[in-house]
């Protein structure tokens, strides 16, 4: 039995949520999705998911909520994770970090594991997602062999490293982080579905979500500058694949990348 999965990109502040409620309920008709997954860390303003932005998302049918190197910016973020496994946060923080690594998504379907990696270049020195996955993949195997991992990374070339380590050890291996949708959705030879940015779902008139005057002056002046999510050109990116239930090898894989509504409107005239 096939399983349609729809992945929603890094969903940034109040415009992000915003065009989400306005386009997953027909994103999910359209490719009869039968599991939603996001990448929700900077869902509030710009900084982690609390239990209010998580609510939302789950009232439109989302399963699970992936995270990265935000996640705990907010101190409601940091007391959510403890209670809601379907949120989750990358497996290889230290061990004690609040919150869960991965989560087991069970429906009509059958179970899909959801594993939230972190890379190492150029981000904080945690343990290594490689060796992560070693041990944990033969546990989700256990459960299911549908695996959907979600590598939260900065370099490029990290992400295609362990999307040619993990080729036929899971089902997909979706970047996040950057920001950026790339053009390089595939099936890897052993059947395991890539993209090395899904993209940012939320205001493109910015500096990946952040107001253009704040970002530039970062880098002018070396300084840190207030956080500010931007408002405009709000766009939602995505991913839908289908996974075959029983191998979990991916079989068919889609990039969706979505205007706000007033410009689809303007641009038809």
């Amino acid at each position: 039995m096939n399983i349609n999965i729809l992945f929603i990109g890094d969903i940034v502040g109040k415009p992000g949520m915003d065009i989400v409620q306005m386009y997953l309920p027909g994103l999910q008709k359209k490719f009869r999705a039968d599991v939603t997954i996001v990448n929700g860390e900077n869902a509030s303003d710009g900084k982690g998911c609390t239990e209010k932005e998580a609510k939302q998302l789950f009232d439109l049918g989302v399963d699970a909520i992936t995270g990265g190197n935000h996640t705990w910016d907010k101190p409601q973020s940091q007391e959510f994770l403890k209670k809601e496994p379907r949120s989750i946060r990358p497996l290889n923080y230290p061990k004690g970090t609040h919150g869960n690594g991965y989560y087991i998504i069970s429906n009509h379907k059958g179970k899909v594991a959801v594993l939230n990696l972190q890379g190492r270049a150029y981000m904080n020195p945690i343990d290594c997602p490689f060796r992560t996955s070693d041990w944990i993949i033969p546990k989700l195997k256990n459960e299911t062999n549908v695996i959907i991992v979600d590598f939260h990374a900065e370099a490029t070339a990290e992400k295609l490293a362990l999307a040619n380590y993990l080729d036929g050890k899971v089902s997909a291996v979706i970047g996040t982080h950057t920001h950026v949708q790339t053009a390089d959705e595939r099936i890897f030879p052993n059947g395991t579905g890539y993209i090395t940015d899904v993209g940012m779902t939320g205001p493109y008139d910015s500096v990946i979500g952040m107001k253009t005057d704040a970002a530039i002056n970062r880098f002018l002046y070396q300084t840190p500058q207030k956080y500010q999510t931007a408002t405009d050109n709000v766009h939602l990116c995505g991913l839908f694949f289908k996974v075959d239930g029983q191998s979990g090898k991916t079989l068919e894989i889609e990039r969706i990348f979505m205007p706000e509504f007033d410009k689809l409107a303007k641009s038809s005239g």
